[in-house]
């Protein structure tokens, strides 16, 4: 009789435990993780099409957390045709405030600003948009704690996440969430008419300066049979980064590599 006693004590206090965190504390949790203070990353982007074809570009980019905002520059290094392309992003912590965002072209000479409708665009010819890209508040959702669930061994909360202002991009987004490190390993996107178009898989995770970084990560558009797989090949934290990167005149110059 004791050991059933204790046997549902357990199971008591596990259900307990399950019940009394909500969808939109997991996801401040997630927002609210560790990512170091600046970073430095060498990515490789492969665009796979229904063929199976398979075009590569590589890039270099850099991050700094200023506290209310996080500034973003990448530039494409390879192939020769995207050599010197570069983004620039601004993410504010402000609700309801669209982050900056400036796509520099070489070939214009100048750089383009992307706002309204045009943040639901591809990037680059990837399956990310530009706003896929950005930093979404918590706020801007609202989430609902659906199950738990395990992804390769892993036990994970399954949080579904509905915009609360109508005409996003995206219906809803359902995020499979890491319990030990809270962090993404699954991303369904489904679309205006409720029906899922991609798929976000995370992996080859690893613990770099304390941070927990991402190795791998797949979008399957599933609606145009086409793949986006970004790899990280070099990363950086917490180093010295010129505040003069995250500029406009910087990506037009050509001043960062």
């Amino acid at each position: 009789m004791k050991k059933i006693c204790l046997f549902m004590s357990l199971i008591f206090t596990a259900v307990s435990y399950a019940s009394a965190i909500t969808g939109e504390e997991i996801m401040t949790n997630v927002d609210e993780r560790y990512t170091g203070e600046t970073s430095k990353n060498l990515t490789v982007i492969e665009l796979i099409n229904s063929r199976g074809n398979t075009r590569g570009r590589e890039l270099v980019s850099y991050s700094k957390d200023y506290g209310d905002n996080e500034k973003t520059v990448m530039v494409f290094q390879r192939p020769a045709d995207v050599s010197g392309v570069g983004y620039l992003s601004y993410s504010y912590d402000e609700v309801g405030r669209d982050d900056d965002t400036w796509l520099f072209l070489p070939a214009m000479k100048r750089s383009r600003r992307i706002s309204g409708s045009s943040r639901n665009d591809y990037f680059m010819g990837t399956d990310f948009t530009y706003d896929d890209m950005g930093d979404r508040e918590v706020e801007e959702d609202i989430h609902t704690l659906l199950k738990e669930d395990t992804v390769e061994g892993n036990i994970c909360w399954v949080v579904e996440s509905v915009p609360r202002k109508e005409g996003e991009m995206y219906s809803r987004k359902i995020s499979w969430i890491r319990q030990d490190i809270l962090m993404a390993v699954k991303v369904e996107y489904y679309d205006r008419q409720k029906s899922l178009q991609k798929i976000l898989t995370i992996s080859d995770i690893r613990q770099i300066d304390d941070v927990w970084t991402a190795g791998r990560m797949e979008m399957d558009n599933l609606q145009k049979n086409h793949k986006t797989v970004i790899t990280i090949e070099q990363v950086e934290y917490n180093l010295e980064v010129d505040d003069n990167f995250f500029s406009v005149a910087a990506l037009e110059r050509g001043k960062i590599r």
